[in-house]
């Protein structure tokens, strides 16, 4: 199944549910809102039915209590989400994401240095894999 975007609000509720384990009520969910989101809880209800609708959750009753499970995997999510951004933004270009986070000072020196180290390290991994 292919996945697809996530408006901004429902990610932000789809994490709330990851963060829990993969699954939590409404009730929970508007807890972690508090002092960050402004919903009622109507809100929360109609994103939840949505995220339903469209198998990114899935819900379970439990007496008067509805649990929503996540239906997607949060990492295959994450990478989705970055491909399809250095994509849409960057033209698949990690160097014009790199240039463009620098410059803007989104990111510093120590992070290029933390990024090269890193990338070092995948590549080491890769050549030592093609030497078995």
């Amino acid at each position: 199944m292919a996945i697809s975007r996530l408006p901004d609000a429902e990610l932000e509720i789809m994490k709330i549910i990851w963060k829990c384990g993969g699954s939590a009520t409404s009730f929970q969910i508007s807890k972690e809102l508090e002092g960050k989101r402004d919903w009622a809880i109507t809100t929360i209800l109609n994103f939840l039915a949505r995220m339903v609708d469209r198998d990114f959750l899935t819900v379970q009753r439990n007496g008067k209590v509805n649990t929503y499970t996540s239906a997607v995997d949060e990492q295959e999510y994450l990478e989705m989400e970055s491909r399809s951004f250095l994509e849409r933004l960057h033209g698949n270009s990690l160097k014009s994401l790199i240039a463009a986070l620098y410059s803007g000072e989104a990111i510093s020196r120590d992070d290029v240095e933390e990024l090269k180290r890193f990338i070092d390290e995948k590549a080491g991994e890769e050549k030592t894999e093609g030497e078995l």
